[in-house]
């Protein structure tokens, strides 16, 4: 027993090494002899020195001691969640866990998540990938899942004082348990570029459907949905806004303008402040960070060559969440944390100009009479509270409201198909899509184009392939699409499928080009004549 004790505390070493020897990013503050907060985030380095510095001076004013915060970046928020996964394993394994998940301070050596979406927090709670084997009454064992991160245990009054409904559209800013809680807001929308915008003879974008606008073929930057979370959480909303047949008829159209998939979603805002590409969907800080870059001091943030859009009413806003996780070495220091980051003063932050800028002179002051903001760094985040709005609306960078913005329609349920059916009808057959894409376009355009041929390419190219599901072939439609669904369960099932779709649309568009110039060649016989 004391050998699996001691292999597993060697395991949990090892897993350990890429939180804990990962250096410390906390920048300005107190030195290493000061109380220590340890956090795991996916956060860039300019939110983590500006909140720890704040951090540090706010309890140093509240309860006497400044602290030092110390980061680990091992990657991202899904990096993030699969060492935790391990780090708690490890510890349930080597006896640090108990199976009722009590343990002692120190048990995980990390204090808290900050940062990433509600779904990854969410996966905290529910404590995926961690498995606890207790016995019930009768001493039959019972394995069930625990959660990583624990209540916050703040009295409803505070979580009402600070965020009074708890809701933005059809999303929560707090799981009701207090498992995680909500520090700011992420949007995801359009990122463009007015250069070309104005070069192409085309209005700045303002919904999701400008981005399916012909005149933009070639000319917009996508990341592939099946490697990035954020780019398909905005074509969930897409799809869920929009509804079944119109919201895949606009994917498609997207799809069909690109001029690449990348599976990086911070390529395209990157390439749109180059002029590489026009517009992108875009997660709201990678697309105000790319307009931030190009800011000279003093400069007005609207007078850059990049602009970022939520399409009201459509955009789907998530909190961005903290989470106290279960057997930190110092629960207390992080209770205060999050406490901390619910204060105007941690809030305006994320939104206000930075105190090294001019333009805060304006900046309200704090409860201890303090000018509010980040000391040095614009992050162009959305504050979570609403009192940032309603009360300091005039002084936040981006005179946005999210809570104005936010589409109040829930997710369809539809959103595992986006990777898989986007996989087949743009990424895998990309440059057909563009070639069939040019041809209905042409054809649209073209005077006596026969109405036949028209009406066939126009069903090609929106068409779909049908799914083999228990010996019978589905059509791909709203009413069928839970059976399909289950039926991708199956991995084999999934791969035959991807590989039926993917033939099928390079099929379509194929047929849908020969269309065209068929009936091209027709047209010019005619005229021959």
């Amino acid at each position: 027993m004391l050998i699996r004790v001691l292999i597993g505390v060697a395991f949990l070493v090892v897993l350990g090494v890429p939180l804990v020897l990962r250096p410390s990013t906390a920048g300005r503050g107190p030195g290493a002899d000061a109380p220590t907060l340890i956090v795991v985030t996916p956060h860039v380095a300019q939110i983590r020195e500006e909140f720890s510095a704040s951090f540090s001076e706010w309890h140093r004013r509240t309860h006497g001691t400044a602290v030092r915060v110390d980061y680990r970046t091992p990657g991202g928020t899904s990096e993030i969640v699969r060492q935790l996964q391990a780090q708690f394993s490890v510890a349930i394994r080597s006896g640090h866990i108990a199976p009722d998940g009590s343990c002692r301070p120190g048990a995980i050596p990390v204090d808290l998540m900050f940062g990433g979406g509600s779904f990854d927090h969410g996966r905290l709670k529910a404590g995926e990938g961690v498995v606890v084997t207790s016995a019930d009454g009768e001493g039959k064992p019972v394995r069930r899942n625990l959660p990583m991160s624990v209540p916050a245990g703040f009295p409803q009054e505070r979580l009402d004082s600070w965020f009074g409904e708890n809701s933005i559209g059809a999303e929560t800013l707090y799981d009701p348990d207090q498992h995680w809680i909500g520090t700011a807001l992420s949007s995801f929308g359009i990122v463009y570029n007015k250069d070309v915008f104005a070069r192409l003879g085309l209005p700045a974008p303002t919904r999701f459907e400008d981005l399916a606008d012909p005149r933009l073929t070639g000319w917009i930057g996508l990341a592939d949905p099946r490697q990035s979370g954020s780019v398909t959480t905005a074509m969930d909303a897409v799809l869920s806004g929009k509804g079944w047949e119109a919201g895949w008829r606009l994917l498609r159209e997207m799809s069909a303008n690109t001029r690449y998939f990348t599976n990086s979603s911070t390529k395209p805002p990157l390439d749109v402040s180059q002029g590489e590409v026009a517009a992108a969907l875009a997660i709201d800080f990678y697309g105000r960070a790319q307009a931030q870059a190009l800011l000279r001091p003093g400069q007005d943030p609207d007078s850059t060559r990049v602009g970022y859009v939520d399409p009201k009413g459509a955009v789907y806003i998530d909190a961005d969440p903290i989470s106290i996780l279960r057997g930190g070495p110092n629960p207390e220091l992080a209770r205060r944390f999050v406490e901390f980051c619910l204060t105007e003063e941690a809030q305006a932050l994320w939104q206000f100009p930075a105190l090294a800028n001019p333009r805060s002179a304006s900046n309200p002051a704090g409860a201890h009479g303090q000018r509010m903001g980040p000391a040095v760094y614009e992050l162009r985040r959305l504050p979570v509270r609403r009192v940032m709005y309603e009360k300091h609306g005039e002084h936040l960078i981006d005179k946005v409201d999210p809570f104005e913005l936010a589409s109040k329609t829930r997710p369809a349920g539809w959103r595992t198909a986006i990777g898989l059916m986007m996989g087949a009808f743009g990424i895998d057959n990309a440059h057909g899509q563009r070639e069939a894409w040019v041809a209905l376009n042409r054809a649209r355009g073209s005077p006596g184009f026969p109405a036949e041929a028209l009406a066939e390419m126009e069903w090609l190219f929106y068409g779909w392939p049908t799914t083999l599901v228990n010996g019978a072939e589905l059509e791909f439609t709203r009413e069928n699409y839970a059976a399909i669904r289950a039926a991708w369960r199956d991995p084999a099932s999934m791969a035959r499928s991807a590989i039926r779709y993917t033939n099928w649309f390079r099929d379509a568009y194929r047929r849908v080009v020969e269309l065209e110039g068929d009936a091209a060649r027709g047209a010019r016989r005619m005229e021959a004549r």
